[in-house]
Order: C-alpha cells, then structure tokens, then sequence
C-alpha cells in the first residue's frame, strides 16, 4: 500500500518523518479517520471543515485549506485502486523548535495520508449490541484541546484497552460533573421515549455553560440530520450514568462501525439486552445514506 505524504505518493515502507517532527516529540497535530466506500470518502468535506477548524482554533496552522487535502485523500484512493478503505489523515506542526521562541516560526506542517483496509466487524455486534464499560478517566471541558482530534491520544486508547481486556467493546467517558461525554473513540446516543438523546458537543453548549468536551462526530450529525427527517425528535443535553441505565437503547457512532447497538453497561443490561427498532432503523437509513452519497 502506498501513502500520501508531504505532496508525494511513496509506499507505506519508505514513508519517514524527522525525528524532531513536533507530533513526535510533543503529540502537537491532529487527525481525522475517515471511511470510503465505492472508491469515495463519506462526507469528505465535512472532516476536513472540522479538521480546518481545529487547526486555525488551536493554532496549528494560521490557515488551512481544505481543497488540497480533499484532492490529495481522492488521489490516494485512486492511485491505490481502493473502493472500500479506511483512511487516516494525519496533521502535525512539523520539525519546529517548539520551545525556542526568540523569533517567529513559519510552520512547515506534515501531512500524511494512509488508507487501508476498511475494518471488518463481525455483524453479529449489530443485532446482539456490545458491552461497555465506564471509563476511570474523564473529560475535561476546561481543557482546550478537549473535543478536538488531536494525536494526545493515549488516554482514550487506554481506555479502550482496558475494555478490550475485560471483554467489552468501548469505555464510556464522563465529564467532571459525572454526566456522559462520549465513548473513548465514539459519540453515543440514548432512546427514551421515542427521543434520541445525546450529550452537547463541542460548539453546541447553551449561554453561559461550562464547555462540552465532546467531539462533534461527523456520523453523529449525519445520525441528528437523518433523526429530523424521519420526525424522530433529538435533543441534546446533560445525561447521567441513570440516563443510561434506564434508556430504551443506547448506541454508539463513528466512522468505522457507523452505528453500534449498547446492550451492556458492564453487568447491567439495557432495555431487551439487544439491538432496539429505532436503532436498527437509523442504522439501515445511514447505510443507505452513505451508499447515495458515494455513488
């Protein structure tokens, strides 16, 4: 497999970076996971709008544009004659001297690009559900990169790993005040009554609330938008671990599974223990979602 990285295709084995390269030294960079099916990215635009947002607000980048990075994922799709992937773009600040300040720094950022094969979930998970497990780490909403996609990633898969090891598929993390942000590498969504419930995202908080360490998923908004059009009702609030436990279903989404079915909270089962209607229903209309959009 060959990769894009800094304006050039090379294969995967021959791609380096300097040892000094600041998403090395420091995790200073920011990524974005994307799926493609027929040979096109789902929502492109949309990871490289946030991708850009986060690199200006942070300040990554001064600026960011997106059409080249847009043109460079197509192009290595195509060179690699890929239809179904997985891709991961990878953004850091590049070889600066990050702790010498005695004159401005031009950044000369690195970007890599490397897709794969998509990967492969057995579809069992999606009509029996998961297990989760609630996470000992936490979100911090008065941490600025909090809600961004940066490489400071090692709690999160942490995490995730601790799950794995106890026979779940995802960690649930909270925020300082106990109430639900997210999975470790997912957004997550509760039915109770009809309504489908989710945590504020980064962006969303109402005046004058402390700020949501929540990323705003790309599949999470496809799910809200696809909620609107079928008179399903979202609403986005503060939800506690008993909004979980009580819910009718709970799911998780990202890029990779799409939409995830709960069945577990570790010991304790969540409604029926399996896939519920209205996550079964959003599932099939996001898949066929992404199926119109690629084509």
């Amino acid at each position: 497999m060959d990769v894009f990285l800094n304006g050039q295709i090379v294969p995967e084995s021959q791609a380096t970076v300097s040892i000094h390269d600041a998403g090395f030294q420091h995790a200073v960079g920011l990524f974005e996971t994307m799926s493609a099916v027929n040979g096109k990215v789902f929502r492109l635009q949309q990871h490289l709008d946030r991708l850009k947002l986060s690199a200006e607000s942070l300040g990554l980048t001064p600026t960011l544009e997106t059409a080249p990075l847009a043109e460079a994922v197509n192009q290595i799709l195509a060179h690699n004659k890929l239809t179904e992937a997985r891709i991961r773009l990878t953004l850091t600040a590049g070889a600066i001297p990050l702790l010498k300040s005695e004159e401005p720094i031009q950044p000369l950022p690195t970007l890599l690009i490397v897709p794969s094969e998509p990967t492969n979930y057995d579809p069992a998970y999606f009509q029996t559900g998961i297990t989760v497990l609630i996470a000992p780490a936490g979100a911090n909403p008065f941490d600025p990169m909090a809600g961004h996609k940066t490489l400071s990633y090692w709690p999160r898969l942490r995490t995730l790993r601790q799950a794995a090891s106890a026979g779940a598929g995802e960690a649930i993390w909270l925020n300082v005040t106990n109430h639900l942000a997210s999975g470790a590498i997912s957004n997550i969504f509760l039915v109770k009554d009809g309504v489908l419930l989710t945590p504020f995202a980064r962006g969303e908080e109402v005046d004058q609330a402390i700020p949501a360490p929540v990323l705003p998923g790309i599949t999470r908004a496809a799910v809200i938008e696809l909620a609107a059009k079928q008179n399903i009702q979202v609403k986005k609030q503060m939800l506690s671990i008993d909004d979980l436990l009580t819910a009718d279903e709970a799911f998780l989404t990202n890029s990779s599974w799409q939409i995830l079915p709960v069945s577990h909270v570790e010991k304790k089962q969540i409604s029926e223990g399996k896939a519920g209607p209205l996550t079964s229903q959003l599932r099939t209309s996001l898949l066929e979602l992404i199926q119109k959009e690629t084509q």
